[in-house]
């Protein structure tokens, strides 16, 4: 009984062109004409299919063959030849090296190399051509092509409706049909070409005019182009009486083009725009067998520079960028040094005014403590002797006796309020004993009349020390141990007076609650302004530590300047 199998049970509604058994597998596999596309049909049923949407080649199916490894090669007529193994389709097309995407049919020779009947022409793909593309798909590959010229009989379509549409021969031959007979080649006797084709260059032609022409066959020694030269076009050509058409060229610009470029059967190189520079240019050429002469041909030439694109007027602008770029810097410099002369006159005006203040401050202490001292301090005294008096006429039971006594005692205690005032205006300690023994004896005082202990380490080096330095670290640690015991709410009080390396050095340091520079600001007191100013006037460096809760620390550096 014969089976019939409708083309609707395979999925398709149009007739299968081509049919081939696969002996491994079992089964048939079939090609469409009408929509391209292929079936794999087994065991009364489609097992597998495949189309354009998977990789396979577009148009109609004209030839289906499986090669020694089990691939499924598939000719189609417009869209190259794919190849399908273990469901990965890949296809070979003219981008990857086809001389054109119509492909009859395929047969393989004796040397496994593919052969090809296409729309133009005979074509043969070596072995090792085609296992490079079947390991990389994106490869490029080469082919050698017998056309018309070669007396193949070119086809746009199938050339017959029937198959096998080509055979080998036990001799290794292919025999196929072109639709108007058969032909016949022998891969093993194939016509070669062993020579070279000579290289010669014609022309060079810039901005669309001719600038040499090789009418002696001799190359130019010193061709230059002009200046500015925008369009560049150079001509070359090849000889091959066999066949000239088939010729292709390689051609690179030494200095400009990093790598050959494969110019086909193109007799013209085009460049635009060249930098003024010497150039080589390199032609090579292959024949219609792939012999390639690799000796080729050359030319050298240069093209001028404009003013502007020359070293000395590049030199000349860069030159001219940093000198002005000097002349800013020296400007901003000025500027700056300006800036810097006024803020240091502003400075030593301030300073001046300071030094001014500072000193009038001393003489009116000066004066005060001697008024203070010479006439306040003296009349309480007077009073108080009076009062003595008083008291030792009156009787001994009078209450006036009793209210003498304690108005002569209040005496006294202002009159030693009043000298220790005096003596904190105008030290006289400190001009008969020296700083030591003067910040020794205000510190043991300052903590008995302040009920603050306050401890006192004054080295006796420092005793030769000038008096207007010995006033400055005096005052600031008058300063300093006010503000302690004003703000800081510290229980004890440090104070080191020291002498090394040329320079003496106060520092005054306490336990209290510390402050920080906004909370400083913020108060408008002038004290530490007042205290960096005397160290400044003596050249000397100043700090003022303090952060709430680890106290606060005073430290004023100056030079060691002997009394004279």
């Amino acid at each position: 009984m014969v089976e019939q199998i409708p083309w609707s049970a395979l999925g398709r509604l149009e007739n299968a062109s081509v049919l081939l058994a696969d002996r491994e597998q079992g089964g048939v596999w079939l090609g469409f004409w009408r929509g391209g596309g292929v079936s794999y049909f087994r065991d009364g049923q489609g097992r597998a299919s495949y189309a354009a949407v998977n990789g396979l080649g577009t148009e109609a199916v004209a030839d289906l063959r499986l090669d020694q490894d089990g691939a499924l090669w598939v000719a189609t007529e417009g869209g190259g030849l794919s190849r399908l193994k273990d469901g990965r389709i890949a296809t070979l097309t003219s981008r990857n090296g086809l001389p054109c995407n119509t492909v009859h049919w395929t047969m393989e020779d004796d040397d496994h190399s593919f052969w090809l009947y296409t729309a133009c022409g005979l074509v043969r793909i070596a072995r090792s051509e085609l296992d490079a593309w079947i390991a990389d798909s994106k490869r490029t590959i080469q082919t050698t092509v017998w056309d018309a010229a070669a007396g193949v009989r070119l086809r746009s379509t199938s050339p017959s409706g029937y198959g096998p549409r080509v055979a080998k021969s036990t001799d290794g031959k292919l025999w196929f049909v072109t639709g108007e007979g058969v032909q016949v080649i022998d891969p093993r006797n194939l016509p070669f070409n062993k020579f070279p084709p000579p290289i010669r260059i014609e022309q060079i032609t810039s901005d669309h005019r001719v600038r040499w022409q090789n009418v002696l066959s001799d190359a130019p020694s010193n061709l230059r182009l002009p200046q500015l030269t925008r369009d560049l076009e150079i001509g070359y050509t090849a000889l091959s009486l066999a066949a000239p058409e088939k010729i292709r060229f390689k051609y690179k610009l030494e200095g400009y083009d990093a790598d050959w470029q494969d110019a086909g059967n193109r007799r013209q190189a085009f460049y635009t725009n060249l930098a003024p520079a010497h150039y080589r240019f390199r032609v090579i050429a292959c024949n219609n067998s792939d012999v390639w002469n690799e000796e080729g041909a050359s030319l050298d030439f240069a093209i001028d520079p404009a003013y502007y694109q020359t070293h000395w007027f590049r030199a000349l602008c860069v030159l001219t960028f940093m000198a002005m770029l000097w002349t800013v810097y020296q400007l901003r410099v000025r500027v700056l040094k300006r800036r810097h002369a006024l803020l240091e006159e502003h400075q030593s005006e301030i300073r001046a005014l300071n030094e001014q203040m500072i000193k009038a401050q001393e003489a009116e202490r000066m004066r005060i403590s001697g008024e203070l001292h010479d006439g306040v301090l003296q009349q309480i005294t007077s009073l108080v002797l009076r009062l003595g008096k008083v008291r030792r006429e009156a009787p001994p039971d009078s209450e006036d006796k009793a209210t003498v006594s304690a108005l002569q005692e209040d005496l006294i205690q202002i009159g030693t309020d009043i000298r220790h005032i005096s003596h904190e205006l105008h030290p006289a300690l400190l001009q008969e004993s020296g700083l030591p023994a003067a910040l020794s004896s205000y510190c043991e005082e300052f903590s008995k009349v302040r009920g603050l202990a306050v401890i006192c380490e004054a080295e006796q080096s420092v005793n030769e020390l000038s008096p207007g330095a010995a006033l400055c670290l005096y005052r600031i640690a008058q300063e300093a141990l006010g503000n302690a015991a004003k703000y800081s709410e510290a229980k004890r009080v440090e104070v080191r007076l020291t002498r090394s390396n040329g320079t003496v050095c106060l520092s005054v340091s306490d336990d209290g609650i510390g402050c920080t520079p906004d909370v400083l600001r913020r108060s408008g007191g002038l004290g530490v302004i007042n205290m960096r100013e005397r160290v400044l006037q003596l050249k000397g460096t100043f700090e003022f530590d303090s952060a709430p809760g680890r106290g606060t620390m005073v430290r004023a550096e100056v030079p060691f300047r002997p009394a004279s």
